[in-house]
């Protein structure tokens, strides 16, 4: 939600978004967490292995098509089958079909944990994914849904950077009242 959300910001503020590399799996990497979130833990290792593996080959160029590619597929239609989704996502963003070996493969797991890491040290331990960086301030999320479109996006970025840059803000938050909406 936080890309759809930064893909309007680039539309109403001045504002270029490098896309980099966050994982879930990572993050929770070692924790004990619950058998079923355990499980999908260790399933989204796949599809961020072949994004970093196309990211090593092409460029960050390809991380946010490939994003969004496998994202739709898995969030919007549904598939759990990331096998499909991999090769699926990698055939709509023209990429070479042999990177889905890289889904079962753990040899770019080290770039992948440093990409993971360098958004960590921005922020601190305490936080998940999305980090954003801005002018030398970091945060995790927004988390936000549905993502806010036009200039209620750009709004929302004004204040995210804002309270970014306020010293000694650290937290603010809620609990979620609903699920992700795609639309």
């Amino acid at each position: 939600m936080t890309s759809r959300w930064m893909m309007e910001v680039e539309q109403v503020r001045s504002v270029e978004v490098t896309w980099s590399v966050m994982s879930l799996a990572v993050l929770n990497e070692g924790r004990d967490l619950p058998e079923t979130y355990r499980e999908l833990m260790d399933r989204g290792w796949g599809p961020v292995r072949v994004v970093i593996a196309a990211a090593q080959q092409y460029g960050d160029k390809v991380i946010k098509p490939l994003y969004d590619a496998m994202g739709t597929r898995i969030h919007l239609g549904g598939n759990k089958d990331f096998t499909n989704v991999i090769a699926e996502a990698l055939d709509e963003v023209g990429l070479d079909a042999a990177l889905a070996q890289f889904a079962e493969s753990d040899t770019n797991d080290d770039l992948l944990r440093a990409s993971h890491q360098r958004a960590i040290d921005l922020v601190g331990d305490d936080v998940g994914t999305p980090v954003i960086a801005v002018d030398g301030q970091a945060f995790f999320g927004p988390v936000v849904s549905p993502a806010p479109k036009g200039e209620a996006a750009g709004r929302l970025w004004d204040g995210c950077v804002l309270v970014a840059g306020t010293p000694g803000f650290f937290e603010l938050k809620r609990s979620r009242s609903v699920g992700p909406i795609f639309d």
